[in-house]
């Protein structure tokens, strides 16, 4: 199994203690299980329901088979004291993922940055972070930048990535 993201690692105190967290498009669940057994109760959302299936009878975590990206946003109405995304991005659903976060809830949001094709992919432009995006999506969102970085990483393997970590206060 790949190991958590330590930028997630190194900001998941952050989160609100004991409230429930969303790991968005959670893929193998490697974050919601470092959260669950930090006292975090998690709801890990993929549309792969196969990979989900690993998850389900974890203590504090609880799944659901969504698809985050087709014409109804199925997690409307729902708020969550932190909120986890690794490795997506679907730029059409920004400002609903967003109102999802409760206030004085902490979003850790990391992916793919421009230049990565020149290690693989994602190479579409289209799911690549531009210089300074999170950034500028949360200052407009009203969200207060606790970290933020932007660059060349070598682990878990050699990308460009960009980084923040931001609450609503």
């Amino acid at each position: 199994m790949i190991p958590p993201s330590p930028w997630v690692e190194a900001h998941a105190s952050r989160l609100p203690a004991g409230r429930e967290v969303l790991d968005l498009a959670c893929g193998s669940g490697r974050h919601s299980r470092l959260l669950a057994a930090g006292g975090w109760p998690v709801l890990a959302v993929d549309r792969d329901d196969l990979a989900l299936a690993a998850l389900r009878g974890i203590p504090g975590i609880s799944t659901a088979n969504l698809d985050l990206e087709g014409d109804e946003w199925p997690l409307a109405g729902r708020q969550f004291a932190g909120i986890v995304v690794t490795n997506y991005l679907w730029r059409p659903r920004f400002a609903d993922l967003l109102a999802l976060l409760a206030p004085g809830g902490v979003l850790i949001y990391e992916t793919f940055m421009d230049g990565n094709a020149a290690f693989g992919k994602p190479s579409n432009p289209d799911f690549l972070l531009r210089p300074g995006e999170l950034r500028e999506l949360m200052a407009s969102a009203g969200l207060h930048e606790l970290a933020f970085v932007e660059g060349y990483v070598e682990r878990p393997k050699p990308a460009m990535r960009q980084a923040i970590c931001a609450v609503r206060e």
